[in-house]
């Protein structure tokens, strides 16, 4: 008989070290669901919107005429405490891998101030033409500039 696989760790909330960059980010009222917190598809919309505007604030993503587009092609979350509206939160950026056309990033979101994120998850972007939508043979200078300072 062979022995038993080791269980899975279980996902850990993670430090502000962990991440490169902080964006802040305003609750809203509609935020809340029914049970006073936080539902959890904002998360994915507050992953979305910190990738995104650090990109855009460093000149590596031009969303309105720029060839080149994200496109979300893998997301996930961990929930490790409650957020509510009107509670000020951050999201902290990190890049984990970097492609030839893709980007990893890990992202915590943390109650404005606290050491350890209340929840954390990844997101990956594949870089496409705009037109074709088909894969880059190669990330443009100043994004790839810009994801190897998230590293």
């Amino acid at each position: 008989m062979s022995p038993a696989a080791p269980a899975p760790q279980r996902p850990q909330p993670l430090p502000r070290t962990h991440f490169r960059a902080f964006h802040p980010i305003g609750t809203r009222w509609m935020d809340n669901d029914i049970y006073g917190h936080v539902n959890n598809v904002v998360y994915y919309s507050w992953f979305d919107t910190a990738v995104n505007a650090h990109l855009i604030e460093q000149g590596a993503l031009d969303i309105h005429g720029g060839d080149v587009i994200g496109l979300v092609v893998e997301t996930q979350c961990h929930y490790f405490a409650p957020l509510a509206f009107p509670q000020p939160v951050e999201a902290g950026l990190r890049v984990a891998h970097i492609g030839r056309s893709s980007v990893r990033y890990e992202v915590g979101i943390f109650a404005a101030g606290a050491q350890t994120c209340a929840a954390r998850g990844h997101f990956v972007h594949v870089y496409v033409d705009r037109d074709s939508r088909r894969p880059v043979a190669a990330l443009p200078a100043a994004l790839q500039r810009t994801l190897e300072a998230l590293t």
